[in-house]
């Protein structure tokens, strides 16, 4: 039986949003300040944590040596309305939320542990809208964030534009899915609308115009039923230990 890490939650003051921010912090258990680790950053944080059940996962693929050494912070949202604001590229604090990911938590996470402090040693992760906020960041910030998983995100005009406009391609590595049945998925504003369309638009747009991408199209819709097997996936392509 694996060993268990440790969850513990942090609280930063973020000036870019202007409130405080609490947020849960993964540690493997033979952490040790003498390693180095790679920083996963999820959005809709306490889901990854609880629905991903992403701890009993680290814990097991760290027993079995099949992953990096991995930090893993979530950073939960308040309410939907506060999902929404932050994580929708129409949100009002939708670009603040971004500032306080790369300026805010990112040295936080770098000043408190034992980090590579470059892109390829972080990652952000989500899915759903939180799969597009960390996609706009990490397009933001390419030189603070290497590697993107995105599970089935929102994609909109604003996405593929800032797809489109994206130049350093070679900083960044993504995981990208998307389920054949969202077709027509209920969103949080009471709306129904086709992920899966924009989605397609979105890897053809990436796949033409050189991005290094894992993509792929599972067998269901939009929830976690599909979301948490698919972590084991995520974390073998985008986080396997290779023997230097």
């Amino acid at each position: 039986m694996a060993n268990t890490g440790t969850v513990n939650e942090h609280t930063i003051y973020s000036e870019a949003l202007q409130e405080e921010i609490s947020f849960l912090v993964y540690l493997p258990s033979n952490y040790s300040p003498l390693y180095k680790y790679t920083v996963v950053v999820a959005q809709d944080g306490k889901d990854y944590f609880q629905l991903g059940r992403v701890p009993r996962l680290l814990d097991r693929l760290q027993s079995e040596e099949k992953i990096e050494n991995m930090i893993f912070v979530g950073v939960p949202y308040q309410n939907v309305k506060d999902r929404y604001e932050k994580y929708h590229p129409e949100g009002a604090q939708h670009e603040a939320y971004i500032r306080f990911l790369a300026r805010e938590l990112t040295p936080y996470i770098d000043e408190h542990f034992p980090t590579y402090q470059m892109g390829l040693g972080r990652a952000l992760i989500g899915d759903s809208l939180a799969g597009t906020v960390s996609f706009m960041t990490a397009l933001k910030y390419p030189n603070t964030f290497g590697r993107v998983v995105m599970q089935s995100p929102l994609v909109n005009e604003q996405v593929l534009e800032a797809a489109s406009g994206f130049k350093d391609k070679h900083l960044i590595n993504f995981y990208h899915i998307i389920g054949n049945q969202e077709t027509s998925v209920k969103t949080t504003r009471g709306s129904e609308e086709d992920f899966l369309t924009p989605n397609r638009q979105l890897h053809e747009l990436m796949t033409e115009s050189g991005y290094t991408v894992f993509y792929d199209e599972f067998d269901g819709g939009h929830t976690w039923k599909y979301w948490q097997p698919d972590l084991e996936r995520v974390m073998d392509i985008m986080f396997k230990k290779t023997n230097y």
